[in-house]
């Protein structure tokens, strides 16, 4: 029996020839007129439109042929079933008991050597018309491999066609109108059209939404802010960072607190305020005593967890703040690689020769951490070479597409491990659901910190009491070397004769 084969699309050719007809005239006409060869590209484009329509529903019919074939297919595999189950129920009941008795007589003798002829009969012609129906079915199932192989290449085909094509340029000496003799007498030769300047986007790392208005200022809440900051509304709170996979934690992040009356504030909410008032400073400065008296205290308790703190960009600018730093390193040798200095990506990128001295005479006694990052374009070599330890991105930077121009120039698989063969280890931060955490770990990413590991908690009042009165005190910052005095050139040339 051979089953009929199923109807296929084949390749039109009309709708090609009509687009070439149609280019091939509206082209000079949009030159001629440029109203005409719109309307003219409107009517092919309902023309394209009905072929379109008219080749979906011979797709649809081609769908209903398959679906048919598909039908049969499986109406013969059922009857297949069947077969074989017949067959297997009436060799069972051909099989005699053993617990049958052995005396029978001779034409009882006999009976199974007929019913053994007329089950081989049965099994031969069972047989048979299995092995016709696979062939049937074999050759169903090519014909259904041909049907759909050609369905796929029309709807690849189709989606080609269906794609909008490029607009008709049209000259614009055609359409922009001449002057007038009498404004061109008076105004002279009409100016040539220049394009538009190009619109600058400018280079950020994560895409940017509507930019929110800000608030009034309230004179009333700054000064309370202020005020609180003054007395002893400044907490610390450590949010800690962990291993990946294991969740072990090798060290903690100071974050800053402000209590104002029972509002707690994070410092989105109170920075901007205390750079208006050039608090900044004393802000890095009281966090950093504070994060040296925790890491004594974690040393006395036997912990290797180091603390870092991000300090705020306006700090670097501001005299005598760094060689502070050195001199309490130096007052405090127990604390070398237990406190890390956390700096934005902008700021290591911008950092003049003074500042760049005086980290470098740092490198080996404090660490340091890039954070805040605005791009993933890592030089993971002159990261190193500046003593950076660890670079935190958060995991939406990870996780999620960014512009090109955030992107770094290698995968995001490799990133890691080019940070790792510079000494540099990546931690991602701001991670808040247990559904990025495998996708981290697919990443090779050795830390991680968020909510979903742990929350910031407050550090207890007697932590950084007990340990501030065993610390010697902060010592004080010298006076800023006044600058060069100017001298005029003929004093030079006195003390030179």
């Amino acid at each position: 029996m051979k089953t009929p084969k199923a109807s296929t699309i084949s390749p039109r050719r009309t709708p090609w020839i009509l687009g070439v007809i149609g280019a091939l005239i509206l082209v000079p006409l949009a030159y001629v007129a440029p109203l005409w060869a719109a309307s003219g590209v409107s009517g092919l484009a309902i023309v394209a439109g009905l072929f379109l329509r008219r080749r979906l529903v011979a797709l649809d019919a081609a769908q209903e042929v398959v679906s048919r074939e598909i039908g049969v297919l499986s109406q013969r595999l059922v009857k297949l079933e069947a077969v074989a189950s017949a067959l297997v129920q009436s060799r069972n009941q051909a099989v005699p008991s053993p617990a049958s008795s052995p005396a029978s007589s001779p034409a009882q003798a006999a009976a199974p050597g007929e019913a053994a002829g007329a089950l081989e009969a049965r099994l031969a012609a069972g047989i048979e018309e299995v092995t016709a129906e696979i062939g049937l079915l074999s050759g169903i199932v090519r014909e259904l491999a041909a049907v759909v192989a050609n369905q796929d290449g029309d709807i690849a085909r189709l989606k080609e066609e269906a794609r909008p094509a490029p607009p008709l340029v049209v000259p614009q000496a055609s359409i922009i109108p001449s002057p007038e003799p009498a404004l061109r007498a008076t105004r002279g030769p009409a100016p040539e059209l220049s394009p538009p300047p190009a619109r600058l986007i400018p280079r950020t790392g994560l895409p940017s939404g509507p930019r929110p208005e800000l608030p009034p200022r309230d004179p009333a809440a700054e000064a309370a802010l202020v005020e609180a900051f003054d007395g002893d509304g400044l907490e610390v709170f450590l949010q800690p960072v962990v291993t990946l996979p294991q969740r072990k934690v090798v060290s903690y992040e100071a974050l800053a607190r402000l209590r104002v009356g029972a509002d707690i504030l994070t410092p989105d909410a109170f920075l901007s305020v205390l750079e208006r008032h050039g608090r900044t400073t004393a802000l890095d400065r009281r966090m950093l005593q504070r994060v040296a008296t925790i890491a004594r205290h974690l040393q006395g308790r036997g912990s290797p967890a180091s603390v870092a703190y991000g300090l705020t960009p306006h700090s670097l600018f501001e005299p005598g703040f760094l060689r502070s730093l050195g001199r309490m390193v130096t007052d405090g040798p127990d604390l070398a690689g237990r406190v890390l200095l956390a700096l934005p990506q902008a700021s290591w990128r911008n950092l003049d020769a003074e500042q760049a001295a005086l980290l470098a005479g740092l490198r080996g006694r404090i660490g340091f951490v890039m954070d805040r990052p605005i791009d993933l374009r890592f030089d993971a070599v002159a990261l190193a070479e500046r003593g950076i330890g660890h670079v935190k991105v958060h995991a939406g930077l990870l996780l999620r597409p960014l512009p090109p121009e955030a992107r770094p120039e290698i995968a995001f698989e490799d990133l890691v491990v080019s940070l790792a063969r510079a000494g540099i280890r990546l931690v991602a931060t701001g991670v808040e659901s247990e559904t990025e955490v495998p996708d981290l770990i697919d990443l090779d990413v050795p830390l991680a910190q968020g909510t979903v590991f742990a929350a910031p908690r407050a550090v207890r009042t007697e932590i950084l009491t007990e340990n501030q009165a065993a610390a010697p005190p902060p010592p004080p910052d010298p006076p800023p070397t006044p600058p060069p005095q100017r001298r005029p050139f003929r004093d030079f040339l006195r003390r030179a004769g």
